[in-house]
């Protein structure tokens, strides 16, 4: 009877190895949330320091989710080939030492580079974490621990969120990108030392001292060792980029793309730009951090919710209405500036983009098999990026057109109506 990892961590309760994979990878995307969003902290402060418009600080946006968008496309891919864990370290190490670098920058063409590059690891991040937290949880209940591991990204957001408040108006905000540097590099070690590579990647690629290393793991989680290793599948040949786009997987690659392109654009509109049109709109800069903070307070209430949700019903028809929901909110936002409950709606938003946005890797995770699990994961996020990059920068324009926070918001909830519909109708038969 040949050995299935899926069917041994299906059928059993959670591990301390499970639990400590799960913490660290939950941990790594608290540090992309901080990397993401650690921009947008320091944009208002960026501009008036250097005097720059709101274009250009688009442009900036641009390159991180440039870098982001390549690195899910073209890096991302090799975790099939090198182990999601090796490809968590290079993603680390990229990190932390390109936002380190961004402090030292004195043009906007400095920016452009560190935030490309700081994006390529970022990208890889999200994609490589998702994969092996897939792979460590049960099936009863993996859209959960997915969608946690990834809520990581808005707590990190709202930690240097906090931070930023206090650190660019006193001490500037090039030590914010020290600071940020500083906390990616020395979680470096818990990398190497603390998270192992999947099962399920040794049996199928079978690298070297695959048996021994698969054993190692099984013995820590208490499971009883394996005397052989299975057949190694011949391979096929085919390009796994192509695998995406053929066969059962053609027709729901395509509409998972679309949905998260669109739910790119929304949320990467928001998170880019709510500081810096709370401040047009009259708010000090901590406020206007602030602002963003509760948007990503909300994003992580959401995230969790939806996965609750995801696991009970269906991640399908749980994402679709949220992202619906939330379309209608952003429709009517409009309405709430200058109120008194602006807070709770920039809370609310978070909520639902954020938690129908990271249902989409739990979605991917889903979708796709080992061997091409962090290629289908990378390529639906590159995708997506790609809507990351028109979102912000549209935004940009249309602000400095002069159009209201309330027209912008009633824009990009076409975006966000779009990805809702196309997840609810999504033609996969390996996700509820």
């Amino acid at each position: 009877m040949s050995f299935s990892p899926t069917e041994l961590i299906d059928n059993s309760q959670l591990t301390k190895l499970q639990y400590s994979t799960i913490f660290i990878c939950f941990l790594m995307n608290m540090l992309d949330g901080m990397d993401v969003l650690v921009i947008s902290y320091t944009a208002p402060a960026i501009a008036t320091a250097w005097n720059v418009s709101p274009q250009t600080l688009g442009t900036v946006f641009g390159a991180g989710l440039a870098g982001m968008t390549l690195g899910t496309l073209l890096i991302a891919p090799f975790a099939d080939k090198i182990g999601r864990k090796n490809m968590i370290l290079i993603s680390g190490i990229l990190m932390g030492l390109a936002i380190f670098m961004t402090s030292t920058a004195t043009t906007v063409n400095h920016l452009l580079i560190y935030r490309f590059l700081a994006g390529l690891g970022i990208g890889c991040m999200l994609a490589s974490t998702a994969a092996l937290a897939s792979e460590y949880t049960p099936n009863k209940s993996r859209n959960f621990w997915v969608s946690f591991v990834i809520s990581g990204y808005p707590v990190g957001a709202v930690l240097s969120g906090l931070v930023a408040a206090k650190i660019i108006p006193t001490e500037g905000w090039e030590q914010m990108y020290r600071y940020a540097g500083y906390a990616s590099l020395v979680s470096i070690p818990l990398i190497i030392f603390f998270l192992s590579e999947s099962i399920d990647f040794y049996l199928k690629k079978q690298p070297k001292n695959a048996l021994q290393k698969v054993n190692k793991i099984l013995s820590k989680m208490g499971f009883e060792n394996i005397t052989e290793l299975p057949q190694k599948a011949t391979p096929t040949g085919a390009i796994p980029v192509g695998e995406l786009l053929s066969g059962e997987y053609r027709k729901p690659s395509l509409q998972l793309w679309t949905a998260l392109f669109m739910a790119f654009a929304a949320l990467f509109f928001m998170t880019s730009w709510i500081p810096k049109l709370a401040t047009d709109a009259g708010l000090s800069l901590e406020l206007a951090i602030y602002a963003g903070t509760v948007f990503n307070i909300g994003a992580f209430f959401g995230i969790i919710t939806q996965g609750y949700f995801s696991s009970k019903y269906g991640l399908k028809k749980t994402i679709g209405i949220i992202l619906i929901l939330t379309a209608a909110l952003m429709a009517c936002f409009g309405f709430f500036v200058g109120s008194d409950y602006i807070l709770l709606v920039f809370a609310l938003l978070g909520f639902g983009i954020q938690g129908g946005f990271v249902g989409l890797y739990a979605f991917a995770a889903r979708m796709y098999p080992t061997q091409i699990k962090t290629t289908g994961i990378g390529w639906a996020m590159g995708a997506g990026r790609f809507g990351g990059i028109v979102g912000p920068a549209l935004a940009g324009v249309l602000i400095g057109m002069g159009l209201t926070i309330g027209t912008n918001f009633l824009i990009f909830a076409l975006p966000a109506l779009v990805a809702g519909i196309m997840t609810w109708i999504n033609s996969s038969k390996n996700v509820d």
